[in-house]
Formats: C-alpha cells, structure tokens, sequence
C-alpha cells in the first residue's frame, strides 16, 4: 500500500500569491486504515503561517454550493450557515495527516469556546475526494473530533469551481497504477463573518490550536484578529 503526498500551488486575490499545501490518499477505503498510512507518510509542506490569520483586503464571497450533507440531506452552504461564523476548508478522509490534523485543531479551538459560541459557529468540512467519502464516512470521521462539523460531498466539478472561487486549488482525484489514490487540495482555513458572511481571513496550514482558539471569540463577533 502506497500514499503518495503533492503540493499545490495557486494565485490568492490582489497581488498575494501564497502557496497552498496537498495531500494525497492511499488505496485504502475502510474507516479505520487512516491511522496506520498516516504513520509511514511524509508531507511536504509549504506556506506554513507564522501568523495565526490573514486578513484579506477583499473578502471572499460564500461559495454557492449545493451539496449532501453527513446525514445525507441536501444542504445549501449560503443558505444554512446565512449569519453563522462559519470555518470552511476542503480535504478529505483518507488524507494521511494535513486534514485530520487541521479538523481536530479546530475541535480543540472550538471546545474552549463558551457553550454560547460554540453554538454559533459552523464548521463546515467539504470533501475533495467524494466518490469515496460517503455521508457514512464523513459522519465517523467527523464525528470522532466533533459530531457537531458538517459534512459535504457529492458532484466534484461543483466541489471544485467552489474551491476556486475562494481561491483555494484542488484537482480530481487520480488512481493510479498500483491502485492507490492521489488527492491534491489546498490547505487553507476560511472563516466567513457572520455579520456579512463573507470569507475576511485566511489560515494556511500550520495554523495551530491554539491560534484558531486565540482568534475565533473575534471571527465569531466579526472582527479582524
């Protein structure tokens, strides 16, 4: 069994280009395979934040995406997150250590919210990689670091222009010959304001807990942190 590791790269609005980080998949397809790949795996990553966020000069619209959630309802991403601070990032399941280790800092942020605020906010996980993450799988996966992050999946070509649109890069999945999957994506964190709801700061991957933790009380009231 082999996992393969990319790295991407794309142009950010205005005259910032930051590189994004990728992650590829393995042949695995059970629940449980995640931990044993990520453990032989190397990713090599690029535009590692030293700083907790950046604020972007000209926010990003919410992507207009319609797609099936974790309990395999439809969702509307505009409509259900409408006046909710919303996290948003696109990955996958089989990702050997980027997304897992992303998704579980934003647990640990989110736990030390007050009840109140941790209510509000909506972590939204959106699949690069939806052939393989079913409802079912998404609902194990998520739910083994907050059962209370949604999870999307269904037609990749949407998937995909909604990624670009907030200008973070992923292609399709690729099989390869040895039967293991590529997944390339970008790595970022979006956090949309509620009092606007459009994508004001970036989080590259490297972004710890306890950064995200630092600055969500001032995402939540939309503020620049």
């Amino acid at each position: 069994m082999r996992t393969t590791i990319k790295t991407g790269a794309v142009a950010l609005a205005a005259a910032c280009a930051l590189l994004l980080t990728g992650c590829g998949g393995s042949s695995g397809s059970d629940a449980g395979s995640d931990a044993a790949q990520g453990s032989n795996s190397l990713a090599e990553v690029k535009g590692v934040s030293t700083q907790p966020g950046t604020l972007l000069d000209t926010p990003f619209a919410k992507p207009q995406l319609h797609l099936t959630d974790n309990h395999g309802k439809p969702f509307d991403l505009v409509k259900q997150t409408a006046g909710h601070p919303t996290l948003l990032f696109f990955g996958y399941t089989h990702c050997p250590d980027v997304c897992p280790t992303t998704m579980s800092d934003l647990a640990l942020a989110k736990a030390k919210l007050p009840q109140a605020d941790q209510d509000k906010l909506r972590v939204v996980f959106v699949s690069s990689d939806p052939e393989r993450d079913t409802p079912a799988r998404l609902t194990e996966w998520l739910g083994a670091m907050d059962k209370s992050f949604i999870g999307l999946t269904g037609d990749f070509t949407a998937i995909q222009a909604a990624a670009r649109s907030v200008g973070v890069g992923i292609d399709a999945p690729v099989k390869e010959k040895d039967g293991s999957v590529t997944v390339t994506h970008g790595a970022e964190v979006l956090a949309f304001w509620p009092k606007d709801d459009k994508g004001h700061v970036l989080y590259m991957s490297g972004t710890t807990a306890e950064q995200f933790a630092h600055d969500l009380p001032k995402i939540i009231r939309s503020e620049a942190p």
